[in-house]
Order: C-alpha cells, then structure tokens, then sequence
C-alpha cells in the first residue's frame, strides 16, 4: 500500500485525504439517516393522543432533540393554539432547517465525487511532464526515469477514479434517502395537523 502511494507522488496525498473524507462521511450520514432516528414511527399518534395537554418547555426540547419529526412537531404544537393555518406555517419553516441538517456534508461528499477525477487527472499530467523531461535529458535510453513517470500517472489516474465512484454512488443514493424521509416527514405533519385540527380537512 505504501509502495502505491510513494508510485502516486505527491497528488496521492488529497487523494487519499478525500477517500479517507468520503468514507467518514458515507458512515455518518447512513447511520444519521435512518427512518427510525428521523422520523420514528409512533411518534405522531403519541403526540395526537396527548396534544390536549400542555407542553411546558423542557418537554419540548426533548422532543426537538429526539429526532428530525419531533422537531416538526414540536414547532406545530407550540402554535397549535393560533389555529391550523399558523400550526402549519411553523411546521413548514421546521422543516426546512430539518432538511437543511439532513443533507449536511451530502455537497463536501458531491465535490469529493467531483474533484476526485480531476485529481488524478492532474497526477497523470505530472506524470507525463515528467515522462517528458526524461526523454529530454536522457533520451530513451532511461527506462528507469521513464517508468517511474508513467507510473506516476496510472496510479494517480486509478485511485481518482477508485475514490469518486463510490463517493458518487452514495451521494446519489443518500440524496435520494433525504428525498424519502421528506417525503415520509411530509405525510406524519399533514396526519398530525389532520388530528390536532380535525374541523378544517377538505
């Protein structure tokens, strides 16, 4: 592994520093956006069922704290009695900063996709120049100083290439679980207005 780092040169270095990124990244948005952390299910009925009391401050923190929905929620039932309209509207502005935290580093992990490539591509023409610079001083006759060159260059072209797939595939594929949970996070506040304010329903 070393040995392939040491052929890369010195663009092997934010490579691997972007792998390394990419990866934490993958790790820590699959494992924050599981539906049961964002919007666990139950959550709508107990809060409906309990809607009629009241929520003191403390109460509401923690539901804010214990998921994505719950701070939807919470933001609804603190308007709950200005009326359906006003419950809404707070829901609606919620949700924005809900979803603003949902897609947190998913833009870092979309340009790792990006400039991963592009690295490797500078590597190959580093690697190339120096390719050049070799048959100029040495002519052809240098196998060494050559190889060492062109090496430079595959392996910087593979390991861009070998970071900004997966970094693709799973930006594509979270961006599209952000899309579900909203979607998910829609339909439970539409049902939670609906039961908190049943005399407006279409």
């Amino acid at each position: 592994m070393l040995e392939i780092l040491q052929a890369g040169g010195w663009l092997m270095l934010p490579i691997t520093l972007a792998s390394v990124l990419a990866a934490g990244i993958c790790i820590e948005r699959a494992w924050s956006l599981r539906t049961s952390e964002v919007a666990p299910s139950g959550l709508v009925k107990r809060l409906s069922d309990e809607s009629h009391g009241k929520f003191d401050a403390v109460e509401l923190e923690a539901l804010c704290g214990q998921s994505g929905l719950g701070r939807i929620l919470a933001a609804g039932l603190l308007a709950k009695g200005r009326g359906r309209e006003r419950m809404q509207e707070a829901m609606v502005e919620a949700a924005a900063g809900v979803v603003h935290d949902l897609e947190r580093y998913l833009t870092t992990l979309g340009t790792i996709a990006s400039i991963s490539p592009l690295l490797g591509l500078l590597g190959t023409v580093v690697g190339m120049i120096r390719v050049f610079k070799a048959l100029l001083a040495d002519g052809a006759g240098n196998p060494a100083a050559l190889a060492g060159g062109i090496s430079e260059a595959l392996v910087t072209t593979a390991a861009g290439l070998v970071v900004a797939i997966p970094a693709l595939i799973f930006h594509r594929y979270l961006l599209r679980k952000v899309d579900d949970l909203v979607i998910v996070m829609e339909g439970q506040a539409a049902a939670f207005l609906d039961r908190v304010h049943p005399e407006l329903q279409l």
